[in-house]
């Protein structure tokens, strides 16, 4: 087994015992941030010199880092371009944030629909970050 996400993995096998993806093991959650209109002020990949001078919203620093400390994954999931990695690596380390991985090229324009063959849940943010809560809420799925 490989040492992706700090032995965090566990081997999973399908219903006729072959090996399938692996899982995280059981209460570890892979988080997949947000930067821009999330963590810090929504900043267009067209205005790429305010990324560098652009300030981190508190709440967001505090939760990433705890939940980071609690044993999650982080990894930031941005639309800004790979010509942006030395300046989101810097901004990250500069205020602290603590993650795992950044995963750049995101499509842009929002209206995000994810399908997967695991389970996705998605939060959608809204000005402030905490800690989650279980909620109910309708959602769309695929037929049997």
């Amino acid at each position: 087994m490989s040492a992706d996400n700090n032995g965090k993995l566990k081997l999973a096998f399908n219903e006729k015992g072959e090996t399938i993806s692996p899982k995280l093991q059981d209460g570890v959650k892979n988080f997949l941030i947000d930067i821009d209109g999330t963590i810090c002020d929504d900043i267009p990949n067209e205005e790429p010199e305010r990324m560098a001078t652009c300030l981190p919203y508190p709440d967001a620093l505090k939760i990433i880092n705890k939940w980071y400390d609690e044993g999650h994954i982080i990894t930031f999931f941005t639309s800004r371009t790979e010509e942006h990695r030395p300046v989101t690596e810097e901004w990250l380390r500069r205020h602290t944030f603590r993650y795992h991985a950044i995963l750049f090229g995101k499509p842009r324009g929002g209206n995000y629909h994810w399908i997967d063959n695991h389970i996705v849940k998605a939060t959608r943010f809204k000005g402030k970050f905490t800690d989650l809560v279980v909620e109910t809420h309708e959602i769309e799925v695929f037929r049997d």
